[in-house]
């Protein structure tokens, strides 16, 4: 504290607290958020089939899928024998060789001309091949190319993958829920921030004076203790990134209609359209709709500058998006999953009302809870009507501000019951991930519910009116944290760490693994501590024509999954390959295993 000669000391130290003292609110309600999701990763065992795909298109070099008759890709197997030298330089020779090549001869260039080794049936895996394809060592560090080719033979756009590359690239040799669920934890704080953020911005469109931080605080307590932001965080895919990309689409769609910006500036909402873009697909519905709306409403209002402005940066976005990933336009219009998607959609209202029952199930169950989502639904309803019926008896023009309110508010309701309708239309699986980038946007509705019922319902903006506020905040804190000790462990998987613990106690033996489907990629982690692992079904096995290699073992362990008989697998054993049980490690895994 300095006296500057004019007589005034500068209160630089006082002014800082003041500042701190301001945000400890918002900033403790943060905290102890990423605290609960932090704690629920802890928790976390196994890994859902989809999680280890994440792992194995992020690190497999250039070999995407594990095929128990194909154990080294075709382009893995080129690039090995053909790419790979003993110093850049020759990398670097190899790579223009092989352009030149394939500009030269196309379809009979070596790259594309070049075969596999594809085995007559299944072979033995290595613990050291599993390692390879969902870890990275020194070799495969930070190979974004890597990830882009694997990525094109799924159904998903890369940035997420690409994300989990680069953590498995500093923590090498690592396989851990933290390398995917940390992405999710860092996703988690900045929505949260926006959250923060849109309460203030609200505010100040909804007439909500000095709210703005409550406002943000109980957005920031409704979805962060929400059973639905921990599964978010510990699904290690990429809708925790979805997630925070829709809030902030939407949180500089409010500030730019705020301040009337969409005719300059617009650097920022074009990076989060592409990025959300090379997200998930699924951000479609909610980016579209909401340019849709906002589109709208610029025409409406006669912002029509701003319209031609907004309307180009979007189409910059798509054309950016499409330079950058191709490969979206078959992933939506001709692969499995797109065209299971659009035929979802083209069947109509078949099936509709149960698909609607049940995701509007998970979305309340993931947010707030049935009664009280039902309850805020009604109450909303009732508000919205007799605002219009007061506007239309008054029979007066709308303020400004009132203006702003309404124009926010479509912008807010439209996007989010259109990409609820969408996705439960065509979401392949009625699972909760499909919706989750909705959570955060239901809580800061509902939040902005009891905020204008608030104030409503309360004159008193004093020390009563605080402690109303502060009884809120501590009764969502209780609510939510009961609802989320009684969390079902989905995602967490509790007891898969007994099966690790069995696979590295046998690391030193083989394993056979039985299997219908592809579940096998459920046990992942324990075939990287098996000597060797055969991956085959039980009708494979029963046909196998490399039988000695079976009978020479001594002692295997024998993995037999969901779907496939156990007295089956143990006849063929005993029958053919002459083995017979020793021990039963354990009667039913974490997966249904055996």
């Amino acid at each position: 504290m300095n006296n500057n000669g004019d007589g005034k000391i500068p209160m630089i130290g006082q002014e800082k607290r003041d500042k701190w003292k301001k945000i400890l609110p918002e900033l403790l309600a943060v905290i102890l958020c990423l605290v609960l999701m932090g704690a629920g990763v802890s928790r976390k065992e196994g890994y859902h089939m989809d999680e280890l795909l994440s792992f194995e298109l992020a690190n497999a070099r250039y070999n995407p899928w594990i095929v128990p008759t194909q154990p080294e890709g075709r382009l893995a197997k080129f690039v090995n024998e053909e790419i790979e030298g003993d110093s850049a330089g020759e990398v670097l020779e190899n790579l223009k060789n092989t352009v030149t090549d394939v500009l030269r001869n196309q379809g009979n260039s070596k790259l594309l001309s070049y075969k596999a080794d594809v085995y007559e049936e299944p072979v033995w895996i290595t613990d050291r091949q599993f390692q390879d394809y969902v870890t990275v060592d020194q070799k495969d560090a930070f190979d974004y190319l890597s990830v882009y080719f694997n990525v094109k033979d799924d159904n998903h756009p890369p940035v997420h993958f690409m994300l989990l590359h680069t953590m498995s690239s500093v923590f090498r040799g690592t396989l851990s829920p933290w390398l995917g669920c940390s992405i999710n934890l860092v996703c988690l704080g900045i929505t949260l921030w926006l959250l923060l953020r849109l309460g203030r911005q609200l505010a100040d469109v909804f007439s909500l004076e000095g709210k703005g931080r409550q406002l943000g605080i109980l957005a920031v307590l409704l979805y962060g203790m929400s059973t639905g932001a921990l599964g978010t965080v510990l699904l290690i895919r990429m809708y925790g990134l979805l997630s925070c990309l829709c809030v902030a689409l939407f949180s500089v769609h409010v500030e730019k209609w705020k301040n009337n910006g969409f005719d300059k500036k617009n650097k920022g909402l074009i990076a989060i359209t592409v990025l959300g873009f090379l997200t998930q697909y699924f951000f479609l519905f909610y980016c579209l709709l909401l340019a849709a709306v906002t589109a709208v409403i610029l025409l409406y209002r006669h912002r029509n500058k701003e319209l031609w402005c907004y309307i180009r940066s979007m189409v910059i976005a798509a054309v950016i998006g499409l330079v950058l990933f191709p490969f979206a336009i078959s992933d939506v219009f001709s692969s499995g999953r797109g065209t299971e998607a659009l035929g979802n959609l083209a069947s109509g209202f078949a099936g509709y009302g149960q698909r609607l029952a049940a995701f509007g199930r998970i979305l309340a169950d993931r947010t707030v809870g049935a009664p009280l989502l039902t309850g805020g639904c009604a109450a909303g309803a009732i508000l919205l009507l007799g605002k219009l019926y007061l506007s239309f008896r008054a029979g007066k023009q709308e303020q400004k501000g009132e203006n702003s309110g309404r124009d926010a508010a479509w912008m807010m309701m439209v996007p989010v019951a259109g990409y609820f309708l969408l996705a439960s239309r065509m979401s392949p699986y009625l699972v909760d991930r499909y919706v989750m980038p909705m959570f955060p946007m239901i809580a800061l509705l509902f939040a902005l519910l009891l905020c204008c019922l608030g104030k409503r319902l309360a004159k008193d903006s004093g020390w009563k009116g605080r402690l109303v506020g502060i009884g809120l905040m501590a009764l969502i804190i209780v609510v939510q944290g009961l609802r989320l000790a009684s969390y079902d462990g989905e995602y967490l998987y509790r007891g898969y760490g007994q099966q690790e613990q069995l696979a590295e106690e046998y690391a030193s033996l083989p394993c056979i693994c039985v299997y219908a489907g592809v579940g096998y990629y459920e046990n992942l982690p324990e075939f990287m501590n098996y000597d060797r692992t055969l991956l085959v079904t039980a009708e494979e096995l029963a046909e196998r024509k490399d039988v000695d290699s079976l009978r020479m073992l001594d002692r295997v362990v024998v993995l037999i999954k969901p779907g496939v008989e156990e007295e089956t697998v143990s006849s063929v054993l005993r029958e053919r390959y002459g083995m017979e049980p020793e021990e039963t490690l354990f009667s039913e895994g974490v997966h249904g295993d055996n």
